[in-house]
């Protein structure tokens, strides 16, 4: 009924891209923080951060892997900082606090619609049984639930403070997915992974979970795959509908 192996007893859920469209909202808020990063730096040498960039190095890493790995793409160093540091400070955490801040300004903007077809597999994952937990790297992803009234399906989440505050290594590790099944009371090979970025599902494969969707909202199946979907879907309704 759910598209998943029969020995699947509990979902792990990345948030943002698998049940809200706000990994939109961070693209955007990502691409303005590193644009403007990059005119000051390089003037009329200008490149773009790109939707590549996006999914090579920032998609689905907790937010100051993501600075790490985007500046270290460009050859660009930066101080390290620290986590309080001011967001006009030039430094990677800097930076990644300057993103969020301005994630949170366009959240609070343009509001936080859940996908259709990810509610409707969210209730009858619950229905039928199914424990459930939200992985997300986002520091925001209390708010998010919330905002987006989805809390109520949610029995454990592990996100960015939880990682932080656990010292967890950030995805494509499994670390924080293995923390979801442990805080369910699972064993990972029960559990299934649903990710849209690829180092999520990286994460998924390398940690032996029992499966792993990968949801593709952005044209890359073939990477979804490549990089260990079991199966890849545009929506998980078609998980439902047999359409997988």
């Amino acid at each position: 009924m759910l598209g998943l192996p029969d020995d699947v007893t509990c979902c792990l859920f990345d948030l943002d891209g698998v049940l809200t469209s706000t990994a939109e909202l961070h693209r955007a808020a990502w691409k303005e923080t590193f644009d403007a990063l990059l005119r000051a730096r390089d003037g009329a040498g200008f490149k773009p951060f790109t939707e590549a960039d996006y999914n090579n190095y920032v998609d689905g890493r907790p937010r100051y892997d993501g600075v790490r790995e985007f500046l270290r793409s460009r050859d660009i160093t930066l101080p390290e900082g620290s986590p309080d540091d001011s967001p006009s400070t030039e430094t990677v955490q800097g930076v990644g606090n300057r993103k969020n801040d301005r994630v949170q300004q366009i959240i609070a903007e343009r509001g936080v619609t859940p996908y259709p077809g990810s509610v409707r597999y969210l209730d009858a994952a619950a229905k039928a049984g199914l424990k459930i937990a939200v992985v997300t790297s986002s520091a925001n992803g209390a708010a998010v639930l919330d905002a987006a009234d989805l809390s109520k399906y949610i029995q454990a989440r592990i996100d960015g403070i939880v990682i932080a505050e656990r010292k967890l290594r950030g995805k494509p590790a499994p670390d924080s997915f293995l923390a979801g099944a442990e805080a369910l009371g699972m064993d990972k090979t029960q559990a299934a992974v649903f990710e849209d970025a690829l180092s999520g599902v990286q994460a998924g494969k390398t940690g032996g979970f029992g499966y792993v969707v990968g949801v593709d909202r952005v044209g890359q199946a073939d990477a979804l795959r490549t990089h260990g979907a079991d199966v890849v879907v545009t929506d998980l309704a078609q998980l439902l509908d047999g359409e997988s």
